[in-house]
């Protein structure tokens, strides 16, 4: 369990809130007792009300960031969701800074309270590493696309701490929900029995149950001291052991050999990186600024989400 928490609630306007992070982070906020609202690309109202804006034409509804004390930024393009062409490549790095870009112009040029913001960054920064490499938040971003974009959306947030406010980043890993993600992709084959690790089996997975990711973003928002980037991660595994665990968790045998390298790399293209290769990465910073997990072992966050 994370730390006891401050009893102040705050008001807080989500991007990106549709997507999986997004939606059990909006669950978990109101359960705190925070007030909560989205910025979308169509206006809702309701328990939650969503204020409409589109990054890629400069468009924000200003009015959603009256009495907003705290931002939550999660909006960009999925980097699983399709082949990498160069115009899919343009959407990803756009979404993000076009995105920051905006809030940054927002806060700048009218009046607000708002004193937060909290970013989603990703373990990507660091690119990919060897075996005998434990990422650190000090370290610096790696060459490949994914480090590249993230370096890039990182320097954008970093612009709002000039405006005033304390910025933390999140950079999140190998997220595991039932709902969705990483975890969804490897058990569906295993559900059907038909099941691999991928390539060698032997890349690192730096994974996350996405309970205490989200927990990690709360903390975020009420700790006043947590400042700059932070790794959400809990502890990493191989793609052969997750698979593994994955297929005696939901009682299904595994299909061997595993899912050559050269096959993805034909089916994926470039985006093959994503499940070929992998990382390290320490959640000891995380650790020190006082978070506690929920799910530190990786069978016990397996079993949670898929029994």
């Amino acid at each position: 369990m994370s730390e006891v928490r401050s009893v102040v609630t705050k008001k807080i306007l989500i991007t990106g809130a549709s997507g999986l992070i997004g939606s059990r982070l909006t669950e978990l906020l109101i359960a705190g007792g925070h007030s909560v609202r989205h910025l979308g690309r169509s206006k809702k109202s309701g328990q939650v009300s969503t204020f409409l804006w589109d990054p890629i034409a400069g468009i924000i509804d200003i009015q959603a960031l009256e009495q907003i004390d705290t931002i939550i930024h999660l909006a960009g393009a999925s980097v699983a969701e399709k082949r990498w062409t160069a115009s899919r490549k343009k959407e990803i790095l756009n979404s993000r800074i076009k995105s920051t870009e905006l809030l940054y112009q927002a806060l700048k040029n009218n009046r607000h309270n708002t004193k937060t913001f909290v970013s989603a960054s990703a373990i990507g920064y660091y690119g990919f590493g060897q075996d005998d490499k434990i990422f650190v938040e000090q370290d610096k971003p790696g060459n490949d696309f994914l480090a590249q974009v993230t370096r890039q959306w990182e320097t954008e947030v970093d612009k709002i701490s000039t405006l005033g406010l304390r910025v933390a980043k999140i950079r999140i890993g190998i997220v595991l929900s039932e709902k969705g993600g990483a975890l969804k992709e490897m058990a569906r084959p295993i559900k059907f029995g038909v099941g691999s690790p991928l390539g060698t089996g032997k890349q690192f997975l730096s994974w996350i149950h996405i309970d205490d990711l989200c927990e990690m973003f709360v903390k975020a928002i009420e700790d006043e001291n947590m400042n700059g980037a932070y790794n959400a991660t809990t502890a990493w595994c191989t793609n052969e052991e997750m698979t593994k665990a994955i297929a005696k968790i939901l009682q299904k045998p595994l299909w061997l050999p595993s899912v050559p390298s050269f096959f993805l790399k034909i089916v994926l293209g470039e985006m093959a990186d994503i499940v070929l290769k992998g990382s390290k990465v320490s959640a000891e910073k995380i650790k020190q600024a006082g978070y506690r997990y929920k799910f530190a072992i990786l069978n016990d966050a397996l079993n949670n989400l898929l029994t």
